[in-house]
């Protein structure tokens, strides 16, 4: 990882004061604003880089708090800028997309909306991963900000993010002129809401925070001919069934006992009828590690067995195997994500700070991070705290995020969000 130091940095790390947390009366000021807002995005989910009414919503509401906002970055991308005298200039990202996932809450705000995707099927759209709450925050966070503009200086930099779900909308962003066109940050900051963690609290995880994550596509390659003649055909589905089972093999079998991995085929697609035998099979993998040489060991271990599985059928072809995403693990600046937990404990309390292993999911914020730019990503808590309690001394357990059934607890998870946004921000950005 590359990571930023100058004696800029240095000064903007100094020792964090209590006096930059956010009063409840600056919450209660923008929250029922935030609230509805979140509402309106929860009820109208949108795909990945198609995140077209989403994006006008947050340009809408930043440009109202007084932001100098940019559209069309990077495809449905919104930077936003506040100039507030001379100092650091300070990110803070929000995702814009949702899942294709039926939504099965019960709220009463409860998504209903199917779209076509990519491929032309009618899919459901869910806001199953807490985007809409990242962005309910991050609108009341900007209205905190541009109000108490006396207790910070410098140039706060707001991103709305499109295609976090597909590992692209950091790239595209990038790829548009994201730091050539716009100033380039002296620190990055983001928050992710999950269950792993009750309402009102947040964790840290300084150092590695997540996982890689590499994006695998396989076709297999048969003969197709009838169902009821399988002698004259080589069948892809057979094939791609062994290749599936032999692929969990790697972790259990090849790599070192306690080193992070994971492969999961997420998804196999074959044929259209019971009496035929199709000519290819496709699926579509991802793969999870923390070490880069793990990393490779496993995507070589995947072409190897995917290859011996297809010449052991006597296939007429190779597989082909496209790797068509990556994203490297997200790493927080160690002595950055220090001075953050102090400024955190003094808004929310001590208690309400803590300090978290890494977890497996993955996402693009890396991308930013790569640039030479201190990150800081942290985790808050959206579970029910009475029933995260439960699940604790088990009970049932509560949904995960891309789960039908996610849906934080918004009062007190949406409250926190915007108390510990300004709070990093005024700390790194403090007079």
């Amino acid at each position: 990882m590359l990571i930023r130091s100058s004696f800029a940095i240095l000064v903007l790390l100094s020792a964090l004061a209590p006096s930059q947390t956010t009063s409840p009366t600056e919450i209660d000021q923008v929250y029922p604003a935030a609230h509805e807002l979140y509402l309106d995005i929860h009820r109208n989910p949108e795909l990945s880089l198609h995140e077209t009414q989403t994006a006008a919503k947050l340009a809408s509401r930043l440009r109202s708090a007084g932001f100098d906002v940019t559209e069309h970055v990077g495809g449905t991308g919104i930077v936003a800028l506040l100039k507030n005298g001379a100092g650091p200039t300070i990110m803070l990202r929000t995702e814009l997309d949702a899942l294709p996932v039926e939504e099965n809450t019960g709220l009463p705000y409860a998504s209903k909306v199917r779209v076509k995707n990519e491929a032309g099927a009618e899919v459901p759209v869910m806001h199953a991963c807490g985007h809409d709450l990242h962005i309910a925050a991050l609108v009341a966070t900007a209205e905190v900000m541009a109000r108490t503009r006396d207790r910070w200086h410098g140039t706060l930099m707001l991103i709305g993010q499109p295609g976090e779900e597909g590992f692209a909308g950091a790239k595209l962003m990038l790829d548009d002129g994201l730091f050539t066109r716009f100033p380039k940050p002296d620190v990055a900051v983001a928050l992710h809401v999950s269950n792993a963690e009750p309402a009102g609290m947040v964790s840290i995880t300084p150092g590695v925070y997540n996982t890689n994550a590499d994006s695998l596509r396989i076709t297999i390659y048969g003969r197709g001919g009838h169902g009821s003649a399988p002698q004259t055909t080589i069948d892809p589905i057979v094939i791609a069934a062994r290749t599936v089972l032999a692929l969990q093999t790697i972790v259990s079998r090849e790599v070192k006992p306690g080193e992070m991995a994971v492969v999961t085929v997420g998804s196999l697609h074959a044929g259209t009828k019971d009496n035929i035998i199709p000519d290819h099979a496709e699926m579509s993998l991802t793969v999870r590690t923390r070490d880069q040489d793990v990393r490779k060991q496993i995507l070589a271990s995947i072409e190897r067995i995917t290859n011996a599985e297809a010449a052991s059928a006597a296939a007429p072809r190779e597989p082909t195997i496209e790797r068509f995403y990556a994203t490297d693990a997200v790493y927080n600046d160690p002595a950055l994500a220090e001075r953050m937990q102090v400024s955190l404990a003094a808004a929310l309390g001590k208690g309400n700070v803590i300090l978290a292993p890494p977890i497996q999911p993955s996402e693009d914020f890396s991308y930013f991070v790569a640039q030479g730019i201190p990150g800081f990503y942290f985790s808050l808590g959206g579970a029910d705290p009475q029933k995260f309690a439960q699940a604790q001394h088990g009970g049932a357990a509560l949904p995960s995020n891309h789960s039908p059934l996610f849906a934080p607890d918004v009062e007190p998870a949406l409250r926190t969000g915007i108390a510990a946004e300004v709070a990093v921000l005024r700390s790194l950005m403090k007079r």
